[in-house]
């Protein structure tokens, strides 16, 4: 176990660092008395008697011969036809899926036992983050970060995933969900996002963090607790370079930044507004896609959240809780009264660590594959064969719903 002095992070916040049983980074921070004082610290010692997540792999076989092999990486694969890098991590099909609620590793320890399979000792936490038990993306020591060739051929580059993977829990509590933390706590997890992407931006090979959220057995959520994650990459997203290709065509044309363009242009236009703070803007997207689909950017220019100031973050917390909120009463109710709370996925678009920094520009983008209570929005031939979509609705019908949630009239 290592453990590092603890760290404040904003004006409400306390970062305290240890290490797991395996040798992974674990981070509380607390917004709550004692701990955010200093006056107490949350649990460091892990008690699992885990082994070290590179210590070498031994089995037996069938002859009672032992067999010592060295811990591998996830790896990935270049794609010569789309121009992307596609990670391998066999490892992740035994990672834990559905638990039931007395096994579920993102909860406090309990109180009181020697030993629990969890992944967060102490009893309690505000927000904790660590490194994910079963990540997409991790460096081994040794490894280096240089390019082979699968079967000789050099057609097919080959590379290992040298990211890293963090699970964020925003809550102890696994009846909750994220827009009902309140906004104390959302601020914290403000912090938390902005503190791991500061520091994983500066790891060596990284070159974008995106923290997202997914919500939802639809989505493939494999634990139902409310967290998040956050991964670095050692490459551009597909994602990022199709936007950054707009971005620099579009300077090159106008000499300007194409998603300042773009805020401009839905508050000139005004139909697709969803809500206005002092600091933030949400719209619907003139293009959107999915059945519920909204992004929320800064007014100001704002490269990635370590750079909002904190007045930007605490208009963040109250302007996040109350889009969430819309999104969880976006469908009418059950016949019994059973809330639709409709599956989402919460991605924050950051500029990359390096190259493109100036092109791109902070924004989140919340979306729901859910049409209607019961029915998915399938990505069937057109939109998975060809990556051609086709929406089942229109923006402007998006935006008048989340308006209407927004104004407290929320007949349907």
């Amino acid at each position: 176990m290592s453990t590092d002095a603890p760290t404040p992070t904003g004006p409400t916040v306390r970062r305290t660092a240890t290490t797991l049983a395996d040798g992974r980074d674990l981070f509380y921070f607390d917004d709550s008395e004692p701990y955010v004082s200093g006056q107490a610290t949350r649990r460091l010692d892990d008690p699992r008697p885990l082994p070290g997540r590179y210590d070498p792999i031994v089995t037996t076989g069938p002859d009672g011969a032992e067999t010592t092999q060295p811990v591998t990486g996830p790896t990935m694969r270049y794609d010569v036809l789309t121009g992307e890098w596609v990670p391998h991590a066999a490892h992740r099909m035994n990672r834990t899926h559905l638990p039931p609620a007395d096994a579920n590793p993102l909860a406090p320890a309990r109180p009181g036992a020697a030993y629990s399979d969890g992944e967060i000792p102490a009893e309690d936490y505000d927000v904790v983050v660590f490194e994910n038990r079963f990540p997409s993306l991790m460096r081994v020591p040794g490894t280096t970060d240089e390019v082979t060739h699968l079967d000789g051929e050099e057609l097919w580059q080959v590379r290992p995933a040298v990211g890293r993977c963090e699970v964020i829990c925003f809550s102890p509590d696994s009846t909750q969900s994220l827009s009902t933390v309140g906004t104390r706590r959302m601020r914290t997890i403000i912090e938390a996002w902005a503190d791991r992407t500061s520091e994983l931006s500066a790891v060596e090979g990284i070159e974008q963090v995106f923290c997202f959220e997914n919500r939802g057995q639809e989505i493939g959520v494999t634990l139902h607790h409310p967290h998040g994650q956050i991964y670095a990459y050692p490459y551009l997203t597909p994602k990022t370079e199709v936007m950054l290709r707009q971005a620099r065509a579009h300077r090159e044309r106008t000499g300007r930044n194409l998603l300042r363009d773009v805020l401009d242009a839905e508050l000139r236009a005004g139909r697709r507004v969803v809500l206005e703070s002092e600091h933030w803007v949400a719209y619907v997207p003139a293009a959107a896609r999915w059945p519920i689909e909204i992004h929320l950017a800064p007014r100001r220019d704002v490269a990635d959240l370590p750079a909002l100031t904190d007045e930007e973050r605490a208009d963040l917390a109250d302007v996040y809780l109350d889009l969430l909120g819309r999104m969880d009463r976006f469908f009418p109710p059950a016949e019994d009264g059973t809330p639709t709370r409709a599956p989402y996925i919460a991605a924050w678009h950051q500029a990359p660590v390096g190259e493109g920094r100036d092109d791109l520009r902070l924004h989140l983008q919340l979306f729901s594959i859910l049409r209607a209570p019961g029915k998915l929005k399938y990505l069937a031939g057109s939109e998975s064969g060809m990556g051609a979509w086709i929406s089942d609705t229109t923006p402007e019908r998006i935006a008048d719903r989340l308006v209407q949630l927004g104004a407290g009239t929320e007949e349907s």
